[in-house]
C-alpha cells in the first residue's frame, strides 16, 4: 500500500513538470517532493517520470496513474464540499487569475467587502495578462477573455465590457482637432508591446488604425494608462478604468467602439466547493455594480454605432 497523500505530489509535478515548481504550488521545499514521489514509485512497484535536466516527464505507467489520481482528486473535493455543507463557515484560499485590468480596478477595490462577508477566506489575486492553466491548478478560478476551448471546465460569460478611445486635455490641445475616425492618422498611439501579447484580444489599436504611429509601448495596460494620462498619445482603455481617471477625455465616443467580454472559468471538480462558489458569488455581484462603468460612453442597444466584437 501507498500513503494516498502521495498522490497529491505526484499531481503537482505532472501538471508543473519541475520538482521545484511543483514545490512551490505545494508550499514545501523541493525536497519533500522528490522524497515523496520516489516513496510512491517504490510503493506501487514501478516508475512514474522520466528524469532529464528539462524536468520531469511522465512515463506510460505514470500517465495511467494521472486518471486514478485525478479521480480521487475530484472525490476529495466532493467530500469537502458536501460536509462543508453541514455548518456554514466558509474558509480557506481561493486564488483567482484575471487580466490586470480586472483585477486592478474591480477584484481590488471590492476585496474588502467579500473579506467582511467571509472573514476566515483568503483571496489570492492573480491579476497578469497572461494565460493562465487551470487544468494544471494554477488557479482555482479564472476570468478569461474568450471561452476556453477544451478541457473539464465550467464556463459561462460573466459580462461584456467596452473599451474607448481616449487621450489627456494637453495632448488634445497639442495635436489638433479630431472629428473622424480619418483625423487619428499620423497621431501618435500608446500600445502593447506586439511579440509580449500573449492573449490575441489585447491586439485593440489595429482595430481601429490601419499601420499606426505607436510611440510608447507597455505589457501593462495600467502603465498605458498613465502614459496616456500624461500626455503621450491616443490610448485604447477600458471604460471601467478610463472613466474614474480625471486626466483622461474620451475621444470619438461615438464613433470607436470595441466590446469584449470575459468570462468565468473554473475547474469542473471546483463548482460545488463553498469558498470557491462564495468566490464567483461575489465577482457576479461586482459586474452587476459596475455595468455603467463597464459598458462606458456611447453604447446603444440598437447596434446604430459600428462595433468590433470579439471574445
Amino acid at each position: 500500500m501507498f500513503d494516498w497523500n502521495d498522490l497529491r505530489f505526484f499531481l503537482a509535478v505532472a501538471r508543473h513538470g519541475r520538482l521545484v515548481d511543483a514545490a512551490r504550488r505545494l508550499g514545501v521545499d523541493h525536497t519533500t517532493v522528490a522524497r515523496r514521489i520516489t516513496a510512491l514509485e517504490q510503493a506501487i512497484g514501478c516508475l512514474l517520470f522520466h528524469r532529464s535536466p528539462r524536468g520531469l516527464t511522465l512515463t506510460e505507467s505514470g500517465q495511467r496513474l494521472v486518471v486514478h489520481a485525478e479521480r480521487i482528486e475530484s472525490e476529495t473535493a466532493a467530500i469537502s464540499a458536501d460536509l462543508a455543507g453541514q455548518d456554514f463557515q466558509i474558509s480557506g484560499t481561493v486564488r483567482l487569475a484575471t487580466p490586470e485590468a480586472f483585477g486592478a480596478y474591480l477584484v481590488a477595490p471590492y476585496a474588502r467587502e467579500l473579506r467582511q462577508a467571509y472573514p476566515q477566506l483568503n483571496l489570492e489575486l492573480v491579476a497578469e495578462n497572461q494565460a493562465i492553466s487551470l487544468s494544471k491548478r494554477e488557479a482555482d478560478l479564472a476570468i478569461m477573455l474568450g471561452r476556453p476551448p477544451s478541457g473539464r471546465l465550467y464556463a459561462r460569460k460573466l459580462t461584456d465590457y467596452g473599451l474607448g478611445l481616449y487621450a489627456s486635455a494637453d495632448y488634445l490641445e497639442r495635436c489638433g482637432p479630431i472629428r473622424t475616425v480619418e483625423d487619428l492618422k499620423g497621431k501618435e498611439f500608446v500600445s502593447y508591446i506586439e511579440d509580449l501579447i500573449a492573449l490575441p484580444q489585447l491586439k485593440f489599436v489595429s482595430d481601429i488604425v490601419n499601420d499606426p504611429t505607436v510611440t510608447f509601448r507597455s505589457s501593462s495596460v495600467m502603465a498605458q494608462q498613465n502614459a496616456v494620462g500624461a500626455g503621450f498619445g491616443l490610448g485604447l482603455l477600458h471604460h471601467f478604468s478610463a472613466c474614474r481617471d480625471p486626466r483622461l477625455v474620451p475621444v470619438l465616443p461615438d464613433q470607436i467602439r470595441l466590446e469584449r467580454a470575459y468570462w468565468l472559468v473554473l475547474h469542473a471538480d471546483l463548482r460545488s466547493i463553498p469558498r470557491v462558489r462564495a468566490v464567483a458569488e461575489f465577482l457576479q455581484r461586482v459586474v452587476e455594480a459596475e455595468q455603467d462603468a463597464l459598458y462606458g460612453p456611447g453604447r446603444m442597444e440598437d447596434e446604430a454605432l459600428p462595433v468590433a466584437r470579439t471574445g
